[in-house]
This record gives structure tokens, sequence and C-alpha cells, in this order.
């Protein structure tokens, strides 16, 4: 299985900063240590070309974002301060879904080590996100696709903790993209999009509510969609030691939580293309080993599908 990172484009941040953006760089050293992906099969993220990025934002964005004139309130909203090392790690970011989602249409599923920048809007960015990494894929798939005959329907199933609300926007209207968010209620964003599936979760949702409402509810997305690639946001945020969380999912209920979608996906025969999403407790260690278990479900399932 293909893994594709960008670690090594790193934001300066204050080390007071809640992002923990050292969490990238330890994941791909775990991965590689608990041969998860083999050196061989590890990539270096590529660059999103304007042309892919003008497939869902504003050419004024990202003329703002590339230029350095976004105004401070929204480097406010985004979390992160404009530098030049924010461009290109953004860039890169979505690069990587790119790449991941072209690998999971040949292999079955990849990954991208990072990713899951769900809050980004076509005009704007929020929630520590500035470009939206997978809408972007999701689209250079349909247009790749369409050179050849018709877009493929795409579902996107995100299961972080707060919403993808920048990802329901962009898609709200758009039949060929069906949007999936399992999310805490009471969570950031604290307004809302209308996703085409949204499953509000109450603060203190625990394994056992939370696996039976995944399980009942994914049948459905895919049935209802048919798609010909999942996009699939593992977000580390459900778990219970997570600082912005809420949710009171364990590490082995997160890895219960992958194995249902990724053997549901492997069933049905649909490419998926996996990124990390959030993670934000203090034990870095415990948000490297959700996200290391997700890859590693990941890899055993796309290993039996090639076996």
């Amino acid at each position: 299985m293909r893994a594709f990172y960008s670690d090594h484009f790193v934001l300066p941040l204050p080390p007071d900063h809640k992002f923990p953006m050292a969490k990238y760089s330890r994941l791909r050293e775990r991965v590689l240590a608990d041969g998860i992906v083999a050196a061989a099969s590890l990539f270096e993220a590529p660059l999103a070309a304007r042309d892919e990025l003008q497939l869902v934002h504003t050419a004024d964005y990202i003329d703002a974002v590339f230029d350095g004139t976004l105004p401070r309130e929204v480097q406010r909203r985004i979390g992160f301060p404009w530098t030049p090392e924010m461009v290109e790690r953004s860039r890169r970011s979505v690069g990587a879904s790119i790449a991941a989602a072209r690998a999971a249409q040949a292999d079955g599923c990849a990954v991208n080590l990072a990713g899951g920048t769900h809050h980004s809007f076509a005009d704007r960015g929020e929630g520590f996100c500035i470009f939206n990494d997978v809408a972007v894929a999701a689209r250079v798939i349909q247009r790749d696709a369409a050179v050849c005959g018709s877009a493929p329907r795409v579902a996107v199933v995100d299961l972080d903790v707060h919403q993808g609300n920048g990802t329901a926007a962009i898609f709200q209207h758009d039949p060929s993209v069906f949007t999936f968010s399992m999310h805490g209620a009471h969570n950031f964003p604290f307004r809302k999009e209308v996703s085409d599936l949204d499953v509000a979760l109450d603060d203190g949702t625990g394994d056992e509510v939370y696996l039976a409402l995944l399980e009942t509810h994914l049948p459905e997305v895919l049935a209802r969609q048919r798609p010909a690639m999942v996009f699939y946001l593992a977000g580390a945020d459900p778990y219970e030691g997570d600082r912005l969380g809420r949710l009171k999912l364990t590490i082995d209920g997160l890895r219960r939580r992958d194995e249902i979608v990724l053997e549901r996906c492997r069933a049905a025969e649909i490419p998926v293309a996996v990124s990390m999403s959030g993670g934000y407790a203090h034990d870095v260690d415990a948000i490297v080993t959700i996200h290391a278990n997700t890859i590693r479900t990941a890899a055993a399932l796309a290993a039996a599908r090639l076996g």
C-alpha cells in the first residue's frame, strides 16, 4: 500500500500552539519502524497545482494564500499566521490526497499521512484548514475520469469529531459527491453546514453507541451513493483523551471504527483514499498510535485484496 507524507514541510508555530505539528513526523517514523508501510512505498507528497486547487477554491482566495495577502481576520480563523511555509505545506497536503486517490484507484487503498482539512470552504479557510484536500482530490479524480466518459460518484466518510463544514458546503448541491459526517453535536463548528447525512453525537458518546451508529449508517451511504471512490477522514479526535474532542472513544474503539469502514469498502470493492484528519491529545504518542492503527488496518486489507 502506498502512503504519501509532507511532514518535513513544517509550519513555524510557537511552542504553546495547540496544533500538534510533531505528530506527522512521528507518525511516519512509527509506520516505518513497525513495518506497516515499506520504505519503498512511502512517497513525498507532490505539490498541488493551481489548476487543481481552482477545481474547488476561488481564484481570489488562492491568490491571497499564494501572495500572502490574507486579511488578518482570515488568518485568525485559520489559526495559523501566513508564512511561505504555510503555503508550501498546504499545497503538499492537498497533493498527498490527490496522489493517494490515484493510488487507491490502482491498488484499492492508499493513505495521506496528513490531510483531512475539511473546514476549508471554497473562498476561505478556518479551523487549521487552508485548502480542502479531500474536496480537491475528489474533483481531480472526477475531472480525470470525465476525459474518458462521465465523472464518477464519490462518497466522503468524515469521522473526525468536528463536522466537515467546508466539505459539506462545497458539495451541498452536487449529487455526484455524498458527504457523510459523524461528529460532536456541541463541538466546533458551532454553526453547522448541511451534509447529505449528518449524525450528531452527544458529549460523552462512547465506543458501543458510536460503533452501532456507524454500522447502521455506513451501509446506507454506500447503498445510496454507489460510489466509485470513498474518501475516509479517520480523525483521532473522537479519542477520550483529546483536548478538543468531548467524545469518549477508546483507542481500541477507534481501531474497530477503522475496521468497519475499510472492511465495508473492501467488501463492496470500492477504492478508499484515507487521510488522518484531526487529533489534539496532550499525549502525542496516543495520537500517533491511533493514526498508525488506521494505517495498519488499511495496509492489512490492501494486502488481503492483493492476495
